[in-house]
């Protein structure tokens, strides 16, 4: 019963997400059909934006309708799914009554033996959910990515699955994994160490609001370890779609990649490791769109 509110949960928040991770995909190829608009910054300077969410969403709703911000949204419900389940199995295969949880009674050394041992098991649940989600995954990103060519080649799931079986084989499904898995696992221990060092011997246990903010510890580190593990996200799913035969994965809005690695390396040439990562305020470069 619990395994299942938590498959309804995911699928609930993959679904109304999904037309915002859908607008990020779109801009994280390089697919802009809409022109910068002229604003200005805090400074009161004259600057070029590129259409936010709510600009770019209106405009696949003008092209493809309301339904339209959900293309790619089945292969993406059954990856959330996939990986629910696989975590609720790790879990009962490696039981948390067997884990020993952080305590405020712990000394130094005692605390940061269970914290490596928390985040190994995070990270083993979280390794196995995304090997077991990915090839969905990446049906999902190219259902969504062929709005930019108005192509018809990924129409279903069954569908789908046979015909990167037929031209990739099965590595075909495993396409952009490597960096994903590198951006959780790096993710996960940069976030749980920071937070385990500042509530180590930054929070003073006697300030009244101490347990307060290490509660919120966590969460913080969260969001700005997002930010500097994003070019794995972004390189994965720039991967998914590379080369597949759609657009969106074809010069001009990107070469044919050997690795990540290489894609890792243009995009950090072009100075785009970051692209996607806003997707409210974003700046257009002022040679590539000059203001006459």
């Amino acid at each position: 019963g619990a395994e299942g509110l938590f498959v309804a949960l995911g699928a609930g928040l993959a679904a109304l997400s999904h037309p915002l991770l859908y607008v990020k995909l779109l801009v994280q190829v390089g697919h802009e059909p809409l022109p910068p608009t002229v604003g200005r910054n805090v400074l009161g300077r004259k600057v070029l934006y590129l259409p936010g969410f709510f600009t770019y969403a209106r405009h696949i709703v003008e092209v493809d309708g309301k339904k339209g911000l959900f293309r790619g949204l089945t292969p993406r419900l059954v990856s959330s799914t996939l990986s629910t389940i696989t975590r609720g199995s790790v879990k009962k295969a490696f039981p948390l009554e067997d884990m020993e949880h952080v305590s405020n009674k712990d000394d130094v050394k005692t605390s940061f033996r269970k914290v490596v041992k928390e985040t190994s098991h995070e990270m083993m649940m979280q390794c196995a959910s995304r090997v077991v989600s990915h090839p969905l995954h990446v049906i999902s990103m190219r259902c969504m990515v062929q709005f930019v060519g108005r192509e018809v080649k990924y129409s279903g799931v069954f569908s789908a699955i046979g015909r990167i079986l037929k031209e990739e084989g099965i590595l075909g499904f495993f396409v952009g994994l490597v960096p994903h898995i590198l951006g959780d696992v790096i993710f996960l221990w940069c976030c749980n160490l920071l937070a385990h060092f500042i509530n180590t011997y930054a929070v003073d246990d006697n300030f009244s609001q101490a347990s307060v903010i290490r509660s919120y510890t966590k969460f913080v580190m969260g969001i700005a370890v997002s930010m500097l593990t994003y070019p794995f996200l972004l390189v994965g799913d720039l991967m998914a779609v590379n080369n597949c035969g759609l657009r969106a994965g074809l010069p001009p809005y990107a070469p044919a990649f050997t690795s990540w690695i290489h894609c890792w390396r243009y995009l950090r040439d072009q100075g785009q490791l970051f692209r996607g990562s806003s997707l409210l305020f974003r700046r257009a470069p002022a040679s590539c769109f000059p203001m006459d």
